[in-house]
């Protein structure tokens, strides 16, 4: 699938086919210095297509193997890309599932564009800077972030972070049925903070725990994607055109 964003750069994606009825697609976007094919993005890819929604799993500008350095990446950016993979799934009732801060970006998307009839925070970011400041307040611009040589740290990178603050005023807006799965083990971001979003969105959000499951699902990953797909099943996401495409 040919997805572009806004600035013409290109978006590596993988498309995992469903029932060809099926108007629902779950979009899956990973967390920072990510992309598309973690194992857990992977399983829940899988289970959700096993089920007959299709699901598209893609990495962020500037991430993986999208188009972009990795230099120029910032939340605010990333927040722009759903929107182009929403414009090439137009007719289509779009699910969006994100991991840690892809989940920070799906709040921040949902918030303002109708197009996303459902979302999916997995292992969310809420408290955004404190994170950032926490992980990455120690580093100097260009150093790696986690480790990564493909992943300098950034000054704008931080600065739009901190910005941003975290995501509880955006939360309060989402109107579509959210559902939040975290690990009682989460190592970087925690279990709090899913319970901080649903309060900020009571009529809206529904939070699943799994017990000793890590930021990533380690061991866990079977019991995240059935979890997202029971939802899925019993979520009311209202009507969609669809087109007979994707």
């Amino acid at each position: 699938m040919h997805l572009v964003n806004a600035h013409g750069e290109r978006l590596d994606a993988t498309l995992h086919p469903g029932r060809p009825d099926e108007p629902r697609i779950v979009v899956i976007g990973h967390g920072v210095t990510s992309h598309k094919d973690r194992p857990w993005l992977i399983a829940l890819a899988e289970a959700v297509a096993d089920a007959g929604i299709p699901a598209l799993r893609f990495s962020f500008t500037d991430n993986g193997s999208s188009q972009g350095s990795f230099a120029d990446a910032t939340i605010r950016k990333e927040v722009d890309d759903p929107g182009s993979v929403l414009d090439a799934l137009a007719g289509r009732a779009v699910v969006y599932a994100g991991h840690s801060m892809g989940a920070a970006v799906g709040v921040l998307r949902a918030a303002r564009d109708p197009r996303i009839r459902g979302l999916v925070s997995l292992a969310g970011r809420v408290h955004v800077r404190r994170f950032v400041d926490a992980q990455f307040g120690a580093l100097r611009p260009g150093d790696a972030m986690f480790g990564k040589a493909r992943c300098p740290l950034s000054a704008e990178f931080l600065r739009d972070a901190r910005a941003l603050g975290d995501v509880r005023g955006a939360a309060a807006e989402v109107a579509v049925p959210w559902l939040l799965v975290h690990g009682t083990a989460d190592e970087l971001v925690p279990l709090q903070d899913a319970h901080a979003a649903a309060r900020a969105c009571p009529r809206r959000a529904q939070v699943v725990e799994l017990a000793g499951a890590d930021h990533r699902f380690t061991g866990h990953e079977a019991a995240m994607a059935d979890a997202v797909v029971a939802w899925l099943r019993g979520s009311d996401l209202g009507p969609a055109v669809h087109d007979g495409g994707l």
